[in-house]
């Protein structure tokens, strides 16, 4: 029976970081306090929150119900319900929080990456917002505000490792400063929860019963958990390249023929339920995992034979809307505790996007003086930007062959 050792962070601290500060900004008046506004795809979410983490106030207005029945997310759709509903979001994080504008130290604001026309939608709300009330602007890197996130919930110390892995993306990370990041690994095609989505929507998932409410994802690892992953033989991508880039479109690909010659096996035609779509499920998840590990355990194997990681508490961050799969973190488990690292997940609400992780972001950046606009400076939104220097090719040169570990796991 597996018991895992993952680190579930649930509990806001009651510590403070120590930061030396750079400006007048990150000697703003005490306490500090941050907007944080996120609309990089299809969640309208803001809060306030203070410079030890406090969240004050918080809001969300998640879209998920209406591209569920469309069958995925429509860039022009989205950016209209953004548009609907920030004001009110906004407003509502500020209500809760009782704070007004005017005691606001700053704002902070996803600009980077997302679908274009949701992060113009907060981009110009944000801009209007700044302007009228003379407050400083942090533009935010998405990726960069998952990574941090665990800083809200715990002391953890640069550097650590970083794994992201959502609907939208899919990276390897060294995190060695709020806005120092090494670039170890990243998706080539596809990014692991769109490859879940897509092949719940081939499985026609939303049909069933039980996932008839749930994203593509999170009906996969329900129905998983009734399946025997063994019944359906599938491929871990990359095998034969050895460095840390990801690539799930292939695996898609795999899953995708198998069902079509099930269906034919069934007499069946497309969008009826197959009898086997649990071991299915089961072993898209399995392999979507082992395919994360094993990239995942070769990042640590570089990391620590170029003395990257801290001596002391070597430590993997592992953020991003599918760090929700509980399947995903025990695999991920297992290799933290055969190389010696300590794993650490945010808990799933903080995984998913959220305003609370970019107001945090806007305080470590307020903390240190870094990446602050006084709010009449022009801001463009970046719908595909990288995050820190790429060392991808320097990973792949060293060639890092990665010992064959079991992924036991029991469903």
């Amino acid at each position: 029976m597996f018991t895992s050792k993952t680190t579930i962070l649930w509990r806001l601290p009651q510590f403070r970081h120590t930061f030396s500060c750079t400006s007048a900004f990150a000697k703003a008046t005490w306490p500090r306090l941050v907007l944080g506004i996120e609309t990089s795809c299809d969640d309208t979410g803001a809060a306030v929150i203070d410079e030890t983490g406090a969240i004050l106030g918080e809001s969300l207005h998640s879209q998920k119900e209406i591209h569920l029945r469309t069958g995925g997310i429509i860039p022009t759709v989205a950016q209209q319900l953004h548009r609907e509903n920030i004001a009110r979001v906004v407003q509502e994080a500020l209500e809760r929080s009782g704070v007004t504008p005017m005691q606001l130290t700053a704002v902070a604001t996803t600009v980077k990456p997302g679908l274009a026309l949701s992060l113009g939608i907060g981009l110009e709300f944000s801009s209007n917002f700044v302007r009228h009330h003379s407050k400083p602007f942090i533009p935010i890197h998405h990726m960069e505000a998952h990574a941090l996130t665990v800083r809200m919930l715990q002391p953890v110390v640069f550097p650590f490792l970083v794994l992201l892995i959502s609907g939208g993306h899919s990276l390897l990370a060294l995190a060695r400063g709020i806005n120092d990041f090494l670039l170890l690994g990243q998706s080539l095609d596809e990014a692991p929860g769109d490859t879940l989505d897509k092949v719940a929507r081939r499985l026609s998932l939303k049909k069933h019963p039980l996932c008839s409410t749930l994203s593509g994802g999170q009906a996969i690892e329900l129905l998983a958990k009734d399946g025997d992953k063994k019944k359906i033989p599938l491929k871990t991508p990359m095998g034969r390249h050895f460095d840390c880039n990801f690539s799930f479109a292939g695996l898609r690909n795999q899953v995708t023929l198998i069902i079509e010659n099930k269906e034919k096996e069934e007499g069946i035609q497309q969008g009826t339920l197959l009898s086997c779509l649990n071991d299915i499920a089961a072993a898209t998840q399995h392999t979507v995992a082992s395919h994360l590990a094993r990239r995942t355990h070769r990042a640590i194997l570089f990391c620590k034979a170029r003395g990257l990681l801290s001596s002391c508490n070597p430590t993997l961050v592992v953020s991003g809307g599918v760090a929700s799969n509980m399947y995903i973190r025990k695999a991920l488990t297992i290799i933290t505790e055969e190389t010696g690292l300590h794993l650490l997940c945010p808990p799933a609400k903080f995984c998913t996007d959220n305003g609370v992780m970019i107001a945090w972001n806007g305080v470590e950046r307020l903390k240190e003086g870094k990446g602050i606009l006084s709010h009449h400076e022009d801001v463009r939104y970046e719908p595909k930007a990288p995050l820190g220097v790429d060392i991808t090719e320097e990973v792949k040169v060293a060639a890092i062959r990665v010992p064959s570990v079991k992924l036991r796991i029991s469903n």
